[in-house]
């Protein structure tokens, strides 16, 4: 059985429930959602642009405390309150992603946690 490495890092906000920020199994780490919380105030950032950057520096800096960056994540799931803002997103990711991109999913739902606009879940594979 692989063993797993729970990740955690300050430069991310705490989890807020019964989970870890990220798991790593072997190479591959999985990064917990996240969404736009300040990991200084533990405050909900304002609007859906300020929202979509601060959930990619949480990834990012989660991505760090595991060793890798966001140029590993293979795979990325985003869900957002109102799909209208999927454009926002994808220009925020032109700013934290170069190409190749990461395989992605984007699903609309009805709530997030904290009333968020966004949330973004990741898998990173590390290099050997």
């Amino acid at each position: 059985m692989t063993s797993k490495t729970i990740i955690t890092t300050l430069s991310a906000p705490a989890a807020i429930g019964t989970y870890s920020q990220a798991v790593k199994a072997g190479g591959t780490v999985y990064l917990s959602g996240q969404i736009g919380l300040d990991p200084a105030t533990g405050q909900l950032v304002d609007g859906i642009d300020a929202q979509v950057a601060r959930v990619f520096e949480n990834l990012k800096a989660v991505a760090e405390a595991a060793g890798g960056t966001l140029a590993d994540v293979v795979k990325l799931n985003i869900y957002l309150v109102n799909m209208k803002n999927f454009g926002n997103v994808n220009e925020a990711m032109s700013r934290y992603f170069s190409e190749p991109f990461p395989a992605r999913a984007a699903v609309g739902v009805a709530t997030l946690p904290r009333n968020a606009l966004v949330e973004a879940e990741a898998v990173l594979v590390l290099p050997e």
